[in-house]
């Protein structure tokens, strides 16, 4: 078997939560968490063939059990942000907790990220290991209607790319926007992520005023510090004198992704010189976040219980443009009785 099961912890009610471990003929592992459908540790090889964790995250279940940790995690009902913390669907008005000062984040708390999922089916073949986990959000919980059955599948190919599919189906019209959470450092943890190389095939960003809320606006990246549409060092223009990252202390930023909403596309290349890793992003999703983690929640501990570093990650969430229930210029719709949402991200890895 390619697929092992063991105990991680339990929470404070007793739900136990265990670690599954993926792993392929070819150097590379995935751990995942049935506590918010996390990757908790991502092995990559080098070009020496040596493996190495290059995702960021905790030693313990207690510092993943709280309202704002989502590292590694499978984000829903809606991920990113939702202004004012409500939005209407017909006449009627859907209220969320108010969990960035008065806006929802991440559907916060009591998301994805805090469920314990169940897991559904185990695929142990040397070839492409996998596994499904479901989750019933049942209607009414983070204040969004009608229930959804949700489930992702982990899969890891024998050429090291872990993908990830989402499916889902509701009872009621509801906005359905998941992402996954992991915090990247290809070069191993510990260390900044400024001299590793990025590409975005996008060729603009969502404008946002200083809540991260889109104005419903594009702003073109050529020409600014926000431009990707050719590799360049993260850390490149990350201190530029630019309003935006002055302010948030690096890149936060949704990139309109080139090519058609639902075309499955490659969305970006991360690239790391000293370790020679490289990460193909491929999404059919038409956003995707880039975050460098410019700063962490209160008490942010790695795996070896030290504080953890501004910068010593990037999150590349592949996601519908934030706030998209307030925009009917995005590409979104509603998830609704009948149909079936399906995405697929996958994160291809090799070596140079």
């Amino acid at each position: 078997m390619s697929v092992e099961k063991e105990f991680f912890g339990a929470l404070p009610d007793g739900r136990e939560v265990y670690k599954y471990i993926l792993k392929n003929t070819n150097g590379m592992s995935a751990e995942i968490l049935t506590f918010g459908c996390r990757i908790y540790r991502l092995f990559a090889p080098d070009r020496n063939g040596k493996s190495e964790n290059v995702v960021l995250g905790h030693r313990t279940l207690a510092e993943y059990n709280r309202d704002d940790d989502f590292f590694g995690a499978v984000v829903g009902r809606c991920a990113n942000r939702i202004a004012g913390a409500e939005f209407k669907i017909g006449e009627s008005t859907y209220h969320l907790a108010k969990n960035e000062g008065k806006n929802s984040l991440h559907s916060a708390p009591g998301g994805y990220q805090s469920r314990v999922w169940e897991v559904e089916k185990i695929d142990g073949s040397d070839i492409s290991p996998s596994i499904t986990l479901s989750c019933l959000d049942k209607d009414g919980e983070c204040g969004f209607p009608g229930n959804v059955t949700a489930k992702v599948t982990y899969s890891l190919s024998s050429d090291n790319a872990l993908t990830i599919c989402y499916t889902a189906q509701a009872d009621r019209e509801t906005p359905f926007m998941p992402t996954n959470h992991t915090f990247f450092n290809l070069t191993g943890i510990g260390k900044t992520i400024l001299p590793l190389t990025l590409k975005v095939n996008a060729g603009s960003i969502t404008e946002t005023d200083n809540d991260l809320i889109p104005t419903g606006k594009f702003i073109p990246v050529k020409g600014t510090p926000f431009d990707f549409s050719t590799p360049k060092p993260i850390g490149k223009d990350i201190f530029a004198d630019e309003p935006f990252l002055k302010t948030f202390g690096g890149f936060d930023n949704n990139f309109a992704l080139k090519g058609l909403p639902h075309q499955f596309k490659e969305a970006a290349v991360l690239y790391d010189s000293e370790s020679g890793r490289k990460m193909r992003v491929l999404t059919d999703m038409p956003g995707l976040q880039v975050f460098t983690a410019n700063s962490y929640h209160k008490d942010s501990l790695g795996y070896d219980g030290e504080e953890m570093e501004n910068h010593h990650a990037v999150c590349l969430e592949t996601q519908f443009f934030p706030d998209s229930v307030h925009h009917a210029e995005f590409p979104f719709e509603n998830l609704k009785p009948g149909s079936k949402f399906k995405s697929i991200t996958s994160y291809q890895f090799t070596a140079e």
